[in-house]
């Protein structure tokens, strides 16, 4: 009963019914090619009239087990049309960049929160651009791995060539890298909203894609079932219905997330395993919930013996081949750097645990009350939200 109860709580990447649907419709909509598979139910809404605006708005971590926690009668749960999975790793780097670029992790090769270059010789943290736990910054590298190496064309350029009518614009958090030529910067729900009607308020045709650091900053902080993740959902509900209630009928709001939270049950380093530390080349790499390791040749058939016997209840050990063939990153054309990210092993969490990624040099990041990365249901599964007259 327990080994059943485990196996439905595991919830594999649906590239066929994923976020990368979400934004393949968008793209669809305005004239954009793609080899990706659109999200039928948003293709019907879309389709039904010619709307002047279209607004994607990703709220960060808001899992469908978020919105489960809160209210099932609440505003976004009435207005909820579908739930579809992360794309993998469930993590704001890989599915993000997914939004951004219209293409899965595959594609992009933007996989986790730290990656190792082999051009630095260093793990990097993709979105703050510095090197991992020391936090130093690259700026004097003579080679830009993020403009000439894991560069993407942006889904607002794509728009714009593809419908010379439409201004596509973002509005971002202030300490947010710039990917598109009209950027506003926005620090809460309160900011977002108010330029989403001031920008619909215009006579321009436009595609909005607004992005809010929370709730996953508070998931973090405060686990799934808190107060504080509560609150901050039930005024995200009210500032959005007051807006909604603003804005005329030409304008389509579509919500959703990045990927949903786990609550933290168990924390591990992998220096209090002496014999697996033998077994490694290097340190291990990407995130706590998926970590890559790079295995001595001679040493993978005790590293696989010794992992699965500490951590087999608490993660799945995937050797590259494995994980690559069941298409964890997705489809289409790999990025040339991914089996440069990748070690010869994957761990992925499928419980409440975690490894803590660290050397004896530089201490990890602290353990937080909720995190993800992971294939558990609570997050892989996020809502799709329509909001319309």
């Amino acid at each position: 009963m327990e080994e059943k109860m485990k196996e439905e709580n595991i919830v594999m990447p649906d590239y066929k019914h994923c976020i990368l649907g979400t934004i393949t419709s968008i793209l669809k909509y305005y004239n954009v090619d793609s080899k990706h598979k659109s999200s039928e139910k948003i293709d019907k809404i879309l389709n039904e009239k010619n709307y002047k605006n279209v607004v994607l708005l990703i709220l960060d971590g808001m899992g469908d087990i978020v919105l489960k926690n809160i209210d099932e009668n609440g505003y976004f749960r009435k207005n909820q049309i579908d739930v579809v999975t992360s794309v993998y790793p469930s993590t704001t780097t890989a599915a993000l960049t997914t939004y951004y670029a219209g293409k899965p992790p595959f594609e992009t090769g933007w996989i986790a929160w730290s990656q190792y270059f082999k051009e630095y010789g260093k793990n990097i943290d993709m979105l703050s651009h510095m090197q991992s736990l020391t936090g130093l910054n690259i700026k004097n590298a003579k080679l830009d791995v993020f403009k000439e190496i894991v560069n993407y064309k942006t889904i607002f350029n794509q728009i714009e060539e593809a419908s010379k009518d439409v201004k596509a614009y973002e509005i971002m958090p202030s300490y947010s890298d710039r990917r598109s030529k009209r950027t506003i910067k926005a620090d809460s729900i309160d900011e977002i909203t108010e330029n989403i009607k001031l920008l619909c308020e215009n006579d321009d045709k436009k595609f909005i894609m607004a992005y809010s650091d929370n709730p996953d900053g508070l998931l973090h902080k405060y686990g799934t079932k808190s107060d504080e993740v509560k609150e901050f959902v039930i005024e995200t509900e009210k500032k959005i219905k007051n807006m909604c209630d603003n804005l005329n009928d030409d304008t389509i709001i579509i919500i959703s997330a990045d990927h949903g939270h786990k609550d933290i049950e168990k924390s591990y380093s992998i220096l209090d395993y002496p014999v697996l530390q033998k077994c490694l080349l290097m340190p291990p790499s990407l995130e706590s919930r998926c970590i890559t390791f790079w295995v001595k040749e001679n040493m993978k058939e005790e590293f696989e013996r010794e992992f699965n016997k500490e951590f087999k209840e608490e993660f799945m050990l995937m050797s590259k081949e494995e994980f690559l063939s069941k298409n964890m990153l997705g489809f289409g054309d790999m990025h040339n750097k991914i089996d440069d990210f990748l070690g010869n092993y994957i761990a992925v969490s499928i419980s409440g645990s975690i490894i803590v990624l660290e050397n004896y040099l530089e201490k990890g990041k602290g353990v937080k009350k909720s995190t993800h990365c992971g294939l558990t249901r609570d997050e892989m599964e996020v809502p799709i939200i329509v909001l319309k007259k």
